[in-house]
Order: C-alpha cells, then sequence, then structure tokens
C-alpha cells in the first residue's frame, strides 16, 4: 500500500538543511501528528544524522512494525514539526520530548 503523506514534496522548504538522514514514524508523515518525541542514536551510516523522530503515543505493536517508519531527511521532518529544529546539534545520546500542552521539548532525565 502506498503511503500518502500530509506534505507534498513541492511544500517543503529549506527548514533545517545539512543534517543528514532520519528515520521517522508515520503517525508525523502520514496522519499529520507533531513529533513529541526526539532521540539521537550513533549513525548508522555516513548518511544518518542518528535522529529518530516518535509522535509519542505509538504503541508497542506499532513500534514492531517496520512498515509504519521511513528514512527521511531531517530537512523533511523540520518541515512537518520546525519545533525540532533547536536540538539538532544535540550529540548522540540526547533525548527530547514535548510535554502535553508544550510547543517546546525539554531534555528526558533518567
Amino acid at each position: 500500500m502506498e503511503k500518502k503523506f500530509k506534505l507534498n514534496p513541492e511544500e517543503l522548504r529549506p527548514v533545517a538543511v545539512g543534517f543528514g538522514a532520519c528515520l521517522a514514524s508515520d503517525r508525523i508523515t502520514v496522519e499529520g501528528s507533531p513529533v513529541g518525541f526526539m532521540y539521537r542514536e550513533e549513525p548508522d551510516n555516513e548518511a544518518d544524522s542518528g535522529w529518530r523522530f516518535l509522535s509519542g503515543d505509538e504503541t508497542d505493536a506499532y513500534l514492531n512494525d517496520a512498515a509504519n517508519f521511513e528514512i527521511y531527511d531531517v530537512n523533511t521532518i523540520a518541515n512537518y514539526d520546525p519545533s525540532i529544529t533547536p536540538q539538532l546539534e544535540a550529540p548522540p545520546g540526547s533525548e527530547f520530548e514535548k510535554p502535553p500542552g508544550s510547543e517546546r521539548f525539554v531534555p528526558v532525565r533518567d
């Protein structure tokens, strides 16, 4: 089944250029939910930024289905939710969440 994205390619603007690739949930790009949780792993390869973006309300079953995720340029996800941009320089190992009712991310503390 082909995915129908909330934004068309011609709607994308240069918001966060040069960060590389990332993994994002269809809850963001297909269903239109804002990013609610973002974390950065060590990159898998030279093109990978290490960033992973989730709405934050995905179920375990949803997370375990690889069909619910795609690889994108970080700029694409920044077009869906520009509030991610202040955190993009954070190092691998960083995690951020957006508290309910907030428009800003805060670091996740263990």
